[in-house]
């Protein structure tokens, strides 16, 4: 039979009564014919108490054992989905990460999946078994340890199962009814896409937008999975939610599909920084090292030797950068003048595979933005995006006036 695989955000399974619903969803698969696996995040909610009680408990925590903590919210809904499903008489497992077994690395808490046997569960469905649920999130390393694969690693699960069983799609079950153009809470003109390339997603997901974790739509990418993203409190459609796929299953593209933005952002700028070779590597290897996620950069025109160099980070990572800034001056391996930070600006960011064969996108935001009176402060393009740096309180303005005046609202 054909595998489909489900997956239920924290959201879809919060309680017994929305278990029970997703459920029925993937008895209505079942009924087409497929085996389902189902991948299930914990409770809504139930993750953070735990990371909470970890904390109180032990502040400088052994990190397998909060693996060994964490995880377990899962494995409690993985549970009482099969039960529903028997229930229902439909033949239902649950399975933990290491009874597939999901093999990972051994970095907990931030672990990376290698290996996904299909042995175990094939065999199963051979002998009469329907639907496997498997609790996502989690792993076991070459150790022998339960790891977890940190924020949204339910997502990744889903990706990485329907890649290894060959799966015709892989659903994505949340609160929301699809991927929009912008987010809907910003602007009510919003429109909801019905199909969007995985490169478009990609972009989305790391500038801002919080439908898919990033690293499940790169597995989906490498593995040509296509997902669908919809809700799990609408009735059942073959057409509902939005499509991510290939680039060559999209008719026509508009020039952008999308608008993104992330709020927390800070700027931070080293001023007259030495203008010599290797300086971009003494100044961004102690910020990796430091674990600073850096994204836009920016180096002034050298004048006597010396530059400037711009960079933006999210805002609670600040402190980080600058004491990792400060220590690499303390050695010498940097010299500069003065560190210039701006906790106050957002990043605004249009995303659209349509941009590769359209001129004037660039300036058309731009333009944009200057009419409603938003300055610039930093630029960064790629082939399908372009992100700009604003200040914070023209944030919700710039969205709203970008996804105008590209007429994001129409199809």
């Amino acid at each position: 039979m054909p595998t489909l695989v489900m997956k239920f955000g924290g959201t879809s399974v919060a309680n017994l009564d929305r278990i029970a619903r997703a459920a029925k969803r993937v008895a209505y698969e079942v009924a087409k014919g497929y085996d389902v696996i189902v991948i299930v995040s914990a409770m809504s909610g139930k993750t953070n108490e735990m990371v909470g009680w970890v904390n109180e408990t032990s502040p400088l925590y052994d990190a397998r054992e909060y693996d060994a903590v964490v995880s377990s919210g899962e494995n409690v809904t993985a549970g009482l989905m099969a039960l529903r499903l028997q229930e229902m008489d439909i033949p239902a497992r649950s399975w933990q990460g290491w009874q597939v077994p999901v093999k990972t690395t051994s970095a907990h808490s931030s672990a990376r999946i290698k290996e996904i046997p299909t042995d175990n569960i094939s065999a199963k469905f051979g002998e009469g078994m329907r639907v496997a649920i498997v609790a996502g999130f989690q792993g076991v390393s070459s150790e022998g340890r339960i790891t977890t694969l940190g924020r949204g690693g339910s997502d990744t699960t889903a990706v990485a199962f329907a890649a290894a069983f060959g799966a015709e799609r892989c659903d994505i079950y949340t609160d929301v009814d699809g991927i929009y153009t912008t987010d809907p809470r910003i602007t009510s003109k919003a429109r909801k896409l019905d199909k969007i390339s995985f490169e478009e997603m990609l972009e989305l997901a790391s500038l801002g937008a919080k439908v898919l974790q990033t690293r499940s739509v790169e597995l989906a990418m490498r593995f040509k999975v296509k997902l669908r993203v919809l809700s799990s409190f609408e009735e059942p459609s073959d057409t509902a939610g939005t499509l991510v796929c290939d680039e060559e299953e999209i008719m026509e593209s508009k020039a952008v599909a999308g608008v993104a933005y992330s709020r927390d952002e800070a700027k931070m700028t080293l001023i007259s920084v030495a203008d010599r070779p290797g300086i971009a590597a003494a100044i961004f290897g102690p910020l990796a090292e430091a674990g600073v996620n850096v994204d836009m950069i920016v180096q002034n025109i050298s004048e006597d030797g010396r530059t400037d160099m711009t960079f933006s980070c999210p805002v609670d990572q600040v402190l980080r950068a600058q004491s990792a800034l400060q220590a690499a001056a303390a050695n010498d391996s940097i010299n500069y003048h003065e560190l210039v930070t701006d906790e106050g600006v957002a990043k605004v960011s249009i995303v659209g595979i349509g941009m590769r064969s359209h001129a004037g996108v660039a300036a058309k935001m731009f333009a944009t933005l200057r009419d409603e009176g938003v300055n610039i402060k930093v630029i960064t393009t790629s082939e399908i995006k372009v992100s700009v740096l604003i200040d914070r309180k023209y944030m919700e303005l710039a969205v709203q006036a970008l996804h105008d005046a590209f007429d994001l609202d129409k199809t």
